[in-house]
């Protein structure tokens, strides 16, 4: 009678073994070889269900599990040079279970590899492997040894073992993941028990080096000019030439390029204008390089006719999620590029490249987009601040601009009727820029039809001309 696939003797002989195992922790049966043997010992339909089942039996270990230490479970955590990379070890036990040894073992690698055929002769060929790695991260760690060469014994539940280490100070290369490489971190866990095989249980985690867009380098614009003869055989049709320019070299995705451009089309063909920007992976081993070529964004233009010239003022173009540039790598490089061209008639595209870094530190809406910028506007703002009073300057005297019969008549008239004294609050409380425009310059004096000091009568104006 069979009982889910296994036979009846089967269920007898691992109820037996069960049994032998709760009433002593001294029996150490080799597992592995135990499951082995009740395996061969079933048809081979059965195998499998067998194999299965007396895993289950033997093994003690129910979870091993890395859990690392961030805000939200639910999204891997992102680490850099000189971060701390936290977590725990999780360890459930059915049973009772003697353990020799919990070790933790942290890697980071970039590696390549690719294959390509060669051949020697008209009928010999063979394939020529590349390959190439770069350590990054090499760390060793004990979360649980035996003492003395004792061994632990664990009681049955959940354990947690913490773990805790510092990635390198130097700089790290971003994670990735490429058709002829990879650059990838990970935790590796070994869980060494008396008459059990190992226990392995591996986890990657993401490494994100920041670059700064922010930086004189990446926020110097980009401009070059190209130009192509248009030509069939013998005859020219005149030439195409394209000038193109962008702000800055330095973007983050999501962000949009505004791309400058002017095509001069001096053929007697339409052509179509279009941008691109394409990103290339570059894998080096043992001196020769492999490269991948995509584009990730494309812009099209409108049709430049034949004697015409077309302008873009600032066509945008949107930068797609994708990875940061990688550029400090000796085997991997990631790199991107804004491709201007023009499908010239009767020979090859013309293209127009302008580099672009693919950062992760946006660009600051105010503080330092370029420290010679910043430094420029300093310079000329010196001025602002010095001659700017820190209280208004107050109105000149009105003796000062006027007669003296005048400023005595006025003065004498203000005595009479004395006025109360102006309240300047409501002017104090404005902004600064208002004082400079009120009180920067002394306002002229005031406009009388009768002139205050009039020539004398018999004295009339010489004429230009005697």
């Amino acid at each position: 009678m069979n009982l889910h696939g296994c036979p009846a003797h089967f269920l007898l002989l691992q109820k037996g073994l069960e049994m032998k195992l709760q009433n002593s922790l001294s029996w150490k049966p080799a597992s592995a070889t135990c499951i082995n043997l009740i395996s061969l010992a079933t048809p081979n339909a059965e195998r499998n269900n067998v194999r299965r089942l007396a895993t289950m039996i033997f093994d003690k270990l129910k979870k091993l599990d890395i859990v690392f230490d961030a805000p939200d479970l639910d999204c891997p955590p992102v680490y850099s040079s000189g971060d701390v990379v936290s977590g725990r070890v999780v360890l459930e036990l059915t049973r009772q279970s003697r353990v020799d040894s919990l070790k933790l073992h942290a890697e980071g690698f970039a590696k390549v590899h690719w294959t390509e055929s060669r051949s020697a002769g008209s009928s010999t060929a063979y394939t020529q492997n590349y390959s190439d790695e770069v350590e990054y991260l090499n760390r060793r760690e004990v979360l649980l040894q035996a003492d003395n060469g004792e061994v632990n014994i664990l009681p049955a539940g959940r354990h947690e073992f913490p773990f805790s280490f510092q990635l390198p100070e130097e700089t790290l290369v971003t994670s990735f993941e490429g058709k002829h490489g990879s650059i990838r971190y990970w935790v590796k866990v070994k869980l060494h028990r008396p008459w059990a095989t190992v226990r392995k249980i591996k986890k990657e985690f993401t490494v994100i080096e920041p670059i700064d867009i922010n930086t004189p380098a990446l926020l110097a614009p980009q401009a070059g000019t190209k130009d192509k003869m248009a030509r069939t055989w013998y005859r020219n049709f005149g030439q195409v030439s394209v000038t193109a320019k962008i702000d800055r070299k330095g973007y983050t995705p999501g962000e949009v390029i505004p791309v400058f451009a002017e095509f001069d089309n001096s053929t007697s063909r339409s052509i179509v204008p279009k941008a691109y920007i394409t990103q290339t992976q570059t894998f080096i081993a043992r001196g020769t390089m492999k490269q991948k070529h995509a584009v990730v964004a494309t812009l099209s233009g409108d049709v430049v006719g034949p004697r015409c010239r077309e302008t873009w003022h600032g066509r945008a173009i949107k930068i797609p999620p994708v990875g940061p540039s990688i550029l400090q790598c000796r085997i991997i490089k990631v790199e991107y590029m804004l491709k201007v061209c023009v499908d010239v008639p009767g020979t090859s595209k013309l293209f127009l490249e302008l580099p672009l870094v693919i950062g992760t530190i946006p660009l600051h809406p105010f503080g330092s987009r370029t420290s010679s910028v910043s430094s420029q506007y300093s310079v000329n703002l010196d001025w602002l601040r010095m001659t700017i009073p820190e209280q208004p300057e107050p109105p000149p005297e009105y003796s000062s601009v006027v007669a003296e019969g005048e400023a005595e008549q006025c003065s004498n008239s203000n005595a009479a009727a004395p006025q109360p004294a102006e309240d300047l609050s409501g002017i104090l409380e404005r902004p600064l820029m208002a004082f400079v425009q009120e009180f920067r310059f002394r306002p002229p004096p005031v406009y009388s039809e009768v002139d205050p000091n009039p020539q004398p009568f018999h004295m009339r104006p010489r004429c230009m001309t005697c």
